[in-house]
Parts: C-alpha cells; sequence; structure tokens
C-alpha cells in the first residue's frame, strides 16, 4: 500500500513537472535568471507575459532583479579573472566591467578592445578608486551595494594612466593584469583569455602546420636533446600563441607598487628571459602581432575577414578575438550554461545554441538577449 502511494506521488509529481503552466514557467525564468523567488506582483506580471506569449519580456523583467547584477552576473564572471578560474573572489573591476556592460547593453563583443571601465558612484562614500588596489570593489560588495545602481561607466585612459589606445578592455583591468601579466613572458594573458572568451585552451588549438617563425628566444628546438620534441609538440602551440602574446610587449605586472605598468615603445624585459636558450629565435622588437590561426586548421574559428588580421597592441588583438564566431559561440554556451543548469547535450540544445548565435551577432551583440533567449527556452513546457 506504501509503495503504490509513493509511485502516485511519484507519477502526479512527474505530470505536473511535464505539463508547467504560464506561472511554473514564468516562476522558472525568474530562478534561473535572479537566484531568487519573485514577488508575488512580479510573478503575476510574468506569468501574464508567458500566458500572451511575451516570454522575452517576461525574462527582461526578472533581469530588473538586483540578485541578477549582484549574484548571478558577479559569479558568472569571476572565474575570468583569476588562474585557479574561481567564483570565490572579491568584485574587482574586471566583474564590474562585465556587469555593466551587460546591464547596459553595450556590444559585447568590445569586451577585449573597448577603452572602458566601471566604477562606483561617487555618492556611495567608497575609497577611492585606485590602480594600486582593489579597496573600491571590495568595499562596494562589503556594504552590499545595488551594483544593478551603484556602476558607473568611464575609461581606463580617464582613471589610469593608460594613454588612448592602449586599454584593451578587461584585459587591462586591474584584475586581469593581477593575474595574467604577473611575472611569466605574457603568455598567460593570451591563454586564459582564449580560455575564458573562446572556450579553447591552448591544446584545442594546437597546430603543427603554421611557421615557427615568430616563437621567441626562451623556446629550446631541441628539448631534453631531441628536435622532434619542438617540431612535434612545441611549435605546435607556440607558432600560433607567440605572434598573438606580442600584443602585449608593452604591458606588465609592478608586483611592489601593485599596479599594471605600460611603456610605450619599449618591450618588457620578460620577453627576453632565457633568451639565451635558443639565441637564433624570435626577439621581440614591438607590440606587432599577427595571427596565423587564420590559416590552417584554426579558421574554423570563424575570424572576421573584413579584419586584417593582424595590428600592434592589445585592443586591436582584442578586436580580432571578439569578432570571431568562436567569441559568440563562446558566450552563448557559457550562459546556455549557466542558466539552463547544464552544456547543451541533444540536437534540440545544439539547434538553440546555434540560433542564440545568430540571435547575438545580428543584434549588436547584446548579453542580456542571450540571458533571456536561454532562460525562456529553459523555462519548462
Amino acid at each position: 500500500m506504501a509503495t503504490a502511494g509513493i509511485v502516485l506521488l511519484l507519477t502526479t509529481f512527474l505530470m505536473t513537472e511535464a505539463i508547467a503552466g504560464p506561472r511554473d514557467q514564468a516562476r522558472r525564468i525568474h530562478d534561473r535568471l535572479a537566484g531568487v523567488p519573485p514577488s508575488p506582483v512580479v510573478l503575476d506580471t510574468m506569468e501574464d507575459l508567458v500566458a500572451g506569449g511575451q516570454a522575452l519580456d517576461a525574462a527582461y523583467l526578472a533581469m530588473e532583479n538586483r540578485a541578477f547584477y549582484d549574484v548571478t552576473l558577479k559569479n558568472f564572471a569571476a572565474p575570468w579573472t583569476n588562474r585557479e578560474e574561481s567564483v570565490f573572489v572579491p568584485l574587482n573591476d574586471y566583474i564590474a566591467t562585465v556587469i555593466g556592460m551587460v546591464r547596459d547593453d553595450v556590444p559585447f563583443n568590445t569586451l577585449l578592445s573597448a577603452d572602458i571601465l566601471y566604477v562606483g558612484d561617487p555618492s556611495l562614500g567608497l575609497p577611492a578608486w585606485s590602480m594600486t588596489n582593489n579597496n573600491h570593489y571590495a568595499a562596494m560588495e562589503t556594504q552590499g551595494v545595488n551594483l544593478r545602481d551603484a556602476l558607473l561607466q568611464t575609461t581606463q585612459s580617464a582613471m589610469t594612466d593608460l594613454p588612448p589606445g592602449a586599454p584593451a578592455g578587461v584585459m587591462t583591468t586591474r584584475a586581469a593584469a593581477e593575474a595574467f601579466f604577473i611575472a611569466g613572458t605574457n603568455r598567460a594573458m593570451l591563454r586564459f583569455t582564449m580560455m575564458s572568451h573562446i572556450c579553447r585552451d591552448l591544446e584545442q588549438v594546437a597546430d603543427t602546420s603554421r611557421s615557427p617563425d615568430r616563437i621567441r628566444q626562451d623556446v629550446s628546438r631541441s628539448p631534453g636533446g631531441d628536435s622532434r620534441v619542438f617540431l612535434n609538440n612545441c611549435v605546435s602551440c607556440h607558432a600560433g600563441m607567440d605572434p598573438l602574446s606580442q600584443a602585449f610587449a608593452y604591458y606588465d605586472w609592478d608586483e611592489t607598487a601593485g599596479r599594471l605598468v605600460y611603456s610605450p615603445g619599449q618591450v618588457r624585459p620578460k620577453y627576453f628571459l632565457n633568451e639565451d636558450t635558443f639565441p637564433f629565435g624570435f626577439r621581440t622588437p614591438d607590440d606587432r602581432w599577427d595571427n596565423y590561426w587564420r590559416e590552417g586548421q584554426n579558421a574554423l574559428l570563424g575570424w572576421d575577414m573584413q579584419l586584417p588580421g593582424g595590428g600592434y597592441g592589445a585592443a586591436s588583438l582584442g578586436q580580432e578575438l571578439g569578432n570571431s564566431l568562436a567569441f559568440a559561440q563562446c558566450q552563448v554556451e557559457k550562459v546556455f550554461r549557466a542558466v539552463c543548469l547544464r552544456p547543451p547535450v541533444d540536437a534540440a540544445d545544439r539547434s538553440q545554441v546555434t540560433a542564440m548565435v545568430n540571435s547575438f551577432r545580428s543584434n549588436n551583440f547584446v548579453m542580456r538577449q542571450v540571458f533571456a533567449e536561454a532562460a525562456v527556452f529553459c523555462m519548462g513546457d
């Protein structure tokens, strides 16, 4: 008897889940976007919108909840700002800029190239914005500031000593510089930017067919005395990575001062580390970058043929990355996973992702539209 009762309850539950009405769908949209229950008034309005065939408008209404900005977007962007890809980091200028760009419908393909920065409203009495510490943003989080209302758009060239042309979206924020320009050879900035915004690590773009002429001096051509290791392994990443990471030749992280430094016309000393490893290798003369991955297997990343495929400095490299098909696909897939709580798993999911990518690219790269479309797709039937 007890078993029959359990079966009946389970059957009823499954039937309820399978026949979600407009109110249940509205609630799910709100839960997935804001992560908190809607107020009765908001839920009633969203229910009417869903019932009237305006589910996207319902999703936009859900995104008016401050939790979408304070929690959902903060957690969405936080892993991009550190090598551990951890969500457990304080609010910083990188995260705040992502949140502000989404809120203001700033074309997201400029994320890696624009002279843009978001700071807290001066009326909040926050610590002064600084190039040498994160106190301004940490205080915003500690005080529970409403990020939906508190963030103001400005430019990096206005707030820092970076000259016009040097800012490159979130790549030149303090948080990104501390994580990816510190020590090393500046290759980390390219690698982690590709992981976060192209959704591919270097192994996934490795290609031994590219010319090795721009591989730097610090890479041995005979690791362990075996040149085959270089030809079959090292060259596959470095042939494409080194010409691209040259865009960061004038950028560095000053650990003592706790800030990003930029030396126009002067290649940072880190580019010449271990130069005796292979003296005949490429010696970086400037910040000229070229995309060797436009040809070969990585042409499938969908580079914008209207762009030249080369240039000087980080901002133009950011344009190259941000206008690729892979960038758009990456943003859509990340949103899909964040909102639907799963990766695309079947033909219907993959078809939806493709449609969202096309919508994203044709509607000026508005990220809120992507979140709304994902929430509607996963609102339940």
